[in-house]
């Protein structure tokens, strides 16, 4: 579980500084597009890592859930473009690539967290 929290921590971290050094240069509305893109990524993100780190053990199991939890991925980006282009409420563009760009982010993270259990212990140089 604390591998979990670690990667949950760092993971908001992640999209707070990507947010904060995108603001300068983006208009309101695409502002809104991209913090509307972070709050889709993290918990859709939060639910792969949890699934992964579940089933971390079981190797069959494991590879269905990442190629699965990539699947979702980009049906959540399918499914974000598709609403983007009936309504004029958010800029698609910002927010698409924000989304993108999240997942992207937030998934180069995930190795860094997923150890077996039991390897939780830190290693000396």
């Amino acid at each position: 579980m604390t591998s979990f929290l670690r990667y949950g921590g760092t993971a908001l971290l992640v999209l707070l500084v990507a947010i904060a050094g995108l603001w300068p240069w983006l208009s309101p509305p695409a502002r809104t597009g991209v913090l509307v893109a972070a709050c889709i990524a993290f918990p859709v993100q939060m639910l792969a890592f949890f699934l992964l780190i579940r089933f971390l053990e079981d190797r069959k199991r494991f590879l269905l859930i990442w190629v699965g939890g990539t699947a979702v991925r980009m049906g959540v980006v399918l499914v974000a473009a598709l609403v983007l282009t009936q309504t004029d409420r958010l800029p698609p563009a910002p927010t698409l690539l924000g989304l993108a760009g999240f997942f992207f982010g937030l998934l180069l993270l995930e190795p860094l967290f997923l150890r077996p259990r039991g390897a939780e212990t830190t290693e000396s140089i």
